[in-house]
């Protein structure tokens, strides 16, 4: 399943700091329909992301009913990213 959303960059400073963009709920739906058939465990959903020019293999966490796509440190320098920027995700669910 390929899917492409646009989102805000946000924070999350818990124990973890990271970087996140959440799933609109359209898409976060379609990857529910699918997500027992390829979740490896708590809910994680395997993916590749696109964002710019990089691309990287994560997995989605689940949040508060829908989904959230991790931004790696080395993504947000290389597309020079930061929060509060809306930006593009394109993503390859079960890869």
């Amino acid at each position: 399943m390929e899917l492409t959303f646009d989102g805000e960059i946000w924070y999350w400073r818990g124990p973890a700091p990271w970087h996140f963009v959440t799933v609109p709920d359209d898409e976060s739906a379609a990857i529910e329909a699918v997500a027992a058939l390829i979740t490896y465990g708590w809910g994680m959903v395997p993916v590749t992301v696109r964002i710019g020019g990089s691309e990287w293999q994560s997995s989605l966490w689940p949040k508060d009913g829908g989904y959230i796509v991790p931004i790696k440190a080395w993504v947000r320098t290389a597309e020079q990213l930061e929060v509060g920027d809306t930006i593009e995700v394109r993503l390859t669910v079960g890869a």
